[in-house]
């Protein structure tokens, strides 16, 4: 199971910081970004249309679900003003074996907590099966008040895999928390103060809901790993325990100029004063991180 570590990173980005760097943008931008090594495995992607279900668990009200919704659908979605969540997506088109292209599916609501809300992986793993089918992602969404494994702690979010019932085949899941009440600091940044590092003014959220826009941003991360290395034999870079994907070799780049604890520069929404870098459907907008560009080997941010 390949589990994204991004939390682990960005609290190592924040503690490494040079007091002395931290307010002065221009000495990091003399520094030249250095070629990202990534190395493909050999493994399977997923390519063409992919389906992704999504596993509401808790209470979700619908505005947040329709925020995330529409993330999904901006993603295969040209009609939106550039920069667009869609060209963000498109950047995994030049990873092996060419465009994957994500197509909204099934929605499972699980209001009544049925498993309670202290989950551990395997309950994921549980729900992620409700809608277990071939070139698909599960997705599982934890509500502010469920508690998992690990969350704030080492991980805001995780994909991975699981067989099928016939055993032969495996399937991609993804889980994603909302962290507004247990740790916006740690998954949620920088929508909200981080807790370690500099304590910049937290952007303003284009939903006005920190904890929902923070979902966007890891569902964003994990969407691209799992895309690119579904089952732990696809792109990434170190070891296969603590793999660095598409997105999470990227930590904390939002725009250009970013360096650790300074997101870039994003753009600013004139009438809301929200920051985002990425438009979607239905006016919506969004934050979404850098990529790692195997064309040119280095992050790639919208803007």
């Amino acid at each position: 199971m390949a589990i994204v570590f991004y939390f682990a990173i960005i609290i190592s980005l924040f503690c490494s910081i040079d007091p002395a760097l931290s307010t002065s943008r221009k000495l990091t931008d003399q520094v030249e970004q250095q070629p990202l090594l990534f190395k493909y495995h050999n493994g399977a992607l997923l390519k063409g249309n992919i389906t992704v279900n999504l596993v509401w668990y808790g209470d979700f009200t619908p505005v947040q679900r329709s925020i995330i919704v529409d993330f999904i659908q901006s993603l295969n979605s040209p009609r939106a003003p550039l920069p667009s969540a869609s060209s963000w997506w498109k950047t995994t088109e030049k990873y092996k074996g060419g465009a994957s292209t994500i197509v909204l599916g099934k929605q499972i609501l699980h209001p009544a907590y049925t498993l309670g809300k202290s989950l551990k992986s395997f309950h994921l793993v549980a729900l992620a099966n409700k809608i277990n089918q071939l070139n698909a992602i599960s997705v599982v969404l934890t509500a502010k008040d469920v508690a998992v494994d690990g969350f704030c702690m080492s991980r805001c979010g995780t994909h991975g895999s699981t067989r099928r019932a016939s055993g032969k085949t495996r399937t991609a899941y993804v889980w994603v928390g909302n962290s507004e009440t247990q740790c916006p600091g740690q998954c949620a940044w920088p929508y909200h103060q981080p807790i370690y590092g500099p304590q910049t003014p937290p952007l303003v959220s284009p939903s006005g809901d920190v904890g929902v826009d923070g979902m966007i941003i890891n569902l964003a991360t994990l969407l691209a790993g799992t895309v690119t290395n579904p089952f732990n034999n696809g792109y990434f870079q170190g070891p296969a325990t603590a793999p660095l994907e598409a997105v999470s070799a990227c930590t904390g780049m939002f725009g250009s100029g970013a360096y650790p604890g300074y997101p870039g520069e994003v753009l600013t929404d004139k009438s809301s004063g929200a920051s985002y870098n990425a438009n979607g459907v239905n006016g919506r907008k969004y934050l979404l991180p850098a990529m790692w560009d195997p064309e040119t080997s280095a992050c790639r941010t919208l803007v």
